[in-house]
């Protein structure tokens, strides 16, 4: 490369991939034919669908002639306004809490036709969807008996080669380097032909400002960020992306090989991590010094496993999306956790197994996969929680969106304001209000743009083909079975109590509940025993609940909470 052009870095963004393309087979009618025909339909709706496309001309396209439910149709824009806008924290709480107040349905449809996106980078986001497209000719062509997904990374191995080939981020680099050409020419305008080279369509520089939501770029090897459109337009560098000054269009054929050519592995992704990042000492329970006991049948000792970040390499004005926390294969152990390493990341949690995790900062998004019988208490999530082949797992968090895929007997306790999404491959999915605070957990939701006006717990909407109304896969909470929770750490802050109160029947229940203690005790105190008959009883009663604790494991749950939650003022 000449003197004086800068060295070009391009990277496929995980956000995107991660939270926007549902890991499930896209819907038929989403293909890339009918998706190429996105752009000029809404070029003839004038300024609703372009350049930027408001959500009544989507639901047109959606409805009538792509056939989505209308449902369907809102989650895709919702999500994809929720990853490309830059709305603020205030703005996203203002319209929910404007949403809950609306009180007839054309007044609900007004207030979502406000709302519009790119009609560039929502084609984009659509076309995504094909991330998870299962196609048995791929997989003929590779030798494999059925079409395969990349496995989760192991964490185990920081320095084997192996493990990286099946990351995630290797799956979403990889289509976007096969895809690139279909990419690019999904945002070719109908008036726009690039005459300078015989059959190669131009696209304008608006429609590479789209190809920021799914590439990042940069000139000094990810000191710091820049647009790609940017990047494009360094005059060193437009020939090389194959910008002419004459048409003022970028050539597809010269542009898609550039990108195919230069883009590389993600330098903020989970490999980076897992390879470069920094290593986090998290204080955990005193549970790892103890020996196994043979008698509960316990056949290890708990596991501190490993925590990670890479937030010491992201640049300050570029967190949201990029910088991660790994915590992986946690066995036995209680964290509890509040800092500013913590606030604004995006957490993975890998295959954690009998532990209780506090996570209790506003968080960006989080990723739970291949947990079992283990409590995860998250603060508001400012985007997605996607939980994925976990087993007997509690999450209890409020949050943007929440998508659960091949896990069982896992129960959600949920504020939130968007209708939880049930995959495939779930069994027995249990749905409950959320029922617990902290003292910031208030400010935390305002941090991440979360009210307590409008919440969609108990609105499922399910998503694939295994999903029959006969036989679900998902139940609402007993409200014989539901109890409060109490985050058994000491905190500064102002909340003292649930965000918007408890549906009123399990605020009954929980009444009724109570009612009974007090009429217990009344009778325990009415009944006349004398002091050695009080202290036989007491001790008979104290007796019972530790043989209870002992029975359930949630001793095990008391005797970790030795360690205290580490908050802001602590190191991170």
């Amino acid at each position: 490369m000449a003197a004086g052009t800068p060295m070009v870095s391009l990277w496929v963004k995980a956000e995107p991939f991660s939270y926007g393309a549902l890991p499930v087979p896209p819907h038929p009618r989403l293909s890339t034919n009918n998706l190429k025909k996105i752009v000029p339909y809404c070029k003839t709706k004038g300024k609703n669908g372009f350049p930027r496309m408001n959500y009544s001309v989507w639901k047109h396209i959606a409805c009538n002639k792509l056939q989505l439910t209308e449902d369907l149709a809102w989650m895709y824009f919702t999500v994809c306004h929720l990853l490309s806008e830059a709305t603020s924290a205030r703005d996203r709480a203002d319209f929910d809490l404007r949403l809950a107040r609306c009180t007839v349905q054309v007044e609900r449809d007004a207030l979502k036709n406000s709302l519009s996106v790119s009609t560039f980078v929502f084609v984009l986001y659509l076309y995504i969807q094909q991330l998870h497209k299962v196609s048995l000719k791929a997989s003929l062509l590779a030798g494999d008996e059925w079409p395969l997904r990349a496995r989760s990374p192991d964490l185990e191995n920081r320095t084997g080669s192996s493990s990286s080939k099946t990351l995630d981020e290797h799956c979403h680099l990889q289509f976007v380097q096969t895809h690139i050409q279909e990419i690019l020419e999904l945002l070719v305008e109908p008036d726009v032909y690039n005459s300078a080279i015989l059959g190669d369509f131009g696209i304008t520089v608006e429609a590479v400002e789209a190809l920021d939501f799914l590439i990042g770029a940069s000139t000094d090897r990810g000191g710091s960020l820049q647009a790609l459109h940017q990047v494009a337009m360094i005059p060193p560098l437009q020939s090389k992306f194959g910008y002419s000054k004459l048409t003022r269009l970028f050539s597809i054929r010269t542009l898609q090989s550039w990108i195919r050519g230069t883009v590389s592995q993600n330098p903020f992704g989970i490999s980076a991590c897992i390879t470069s990042g920094k290593r986090l000492s998290w204080p955990v329970s005193a549970e790892e010094s103890r020996p196994a006991d043979k008698e509960s049948g316990d056949a290890h000792r708990s596991k501190r496993g490993r925590i990670a970040t890479n937030s010491p390499t992201v640049p300050d004005d570029h967190v949201l999306g990029n910088k991660i926390i790994i915590m992986s294969q946690v066995s036995k152990q209680t964290i509890g956790r509040s800092s500013r390493t913590l606030e604004n990341s995006s957490v993975k949690i890998h295959r954690c197994h009998y532990s209780y995790l506090y996570l209790l900062s506003p968080l960006r998004s989080v990723t739970i996969e291949k947990c079992r019988h283990s409590v995860i208490v998250l603060g508001p999530v400012e985007t997605t929680i996607h939980i994925s082949h976990c087993e007997q797992v509690t999450v209890i968090s409020p949050c943007r969106n929440i998508m659960i895929s091949g896990s069982t007997l896992c129960v959600l306790y949920l504020l939130t304001p968007q209708r939880p999404l049930i995959l495939g491959g779930n069994d027995t999915i249990l749905l409950a209000p959320y029922h617990t605070f902290y003292p910031q957990l208030e400010s935390h939701m305002a941090q991440a743009g979360l009210g307590e006006a409008r919440n969609l717990w108990d609105q499922p909407l399910c998503i694939g083909p295994d999903h029959k109304d006969e036989v679900p896969v998902w139940e609402l909470l007993p409200v014989a079975e539901f109890f409060t929770f109490n985050i058994p750490f000491e905190m500064e802050g102002t909340t003292q109590a649930i965000p918007g109160g408890l549906p009123s029947k399990y605020q009954r229940s929980l009444s009724q509940r109570q009612k009974q203690i007090d009429n217990w005790q009344k009778l325990v105190k009415e009944s006349g025993l004398s002091r050695k008959q009080r202290k036989e009883f007491q001790k008979l009663v104290e007796t019972r609940f530790h043989a209870w604790l002992a029975d359930t494991g949630h001793k095990r749950e008391l005797d970790s909470l030795v360690v205290p939650l580490q908050s802001q003022s602590k190191k991170p």
